[in-house]
């Protein structure tokens, strides 16, 4: 099993996430909860389309955590 890291953005207006590891593997919804459902069945299919065409699967390589400091 891969496991790949997400990056959430919170805009305005929506949600939006992408996958560094799979350029081109992005979405957007209004909720975060929505936004994340999207991303994982986005990298499902992105993964399914490489697969089809006979492309590699890339590994995970990134890595993301957050550093809390005071305000």
């Amino acid at each position: 099993m891969r496991r790949y890291t997400v990056i959430l953005e919170h805009g305005p207006k929506n949600w939006s996430a992408y996958v560094p590891d799979l350029p081109g593997c992005v979405a957007a919804a209004t909720t975060r909860k929505k936004t994340e459902s999207l991303i994982r069945e986005a990298i499902l299919l992105h993964i399914e389309a490489l697969r089809e065409d006979g492309d590699p699967i890339p590994e995970p390589t990134t890595a993301a955590f957050s550093i809390a400091i005071p305000a």
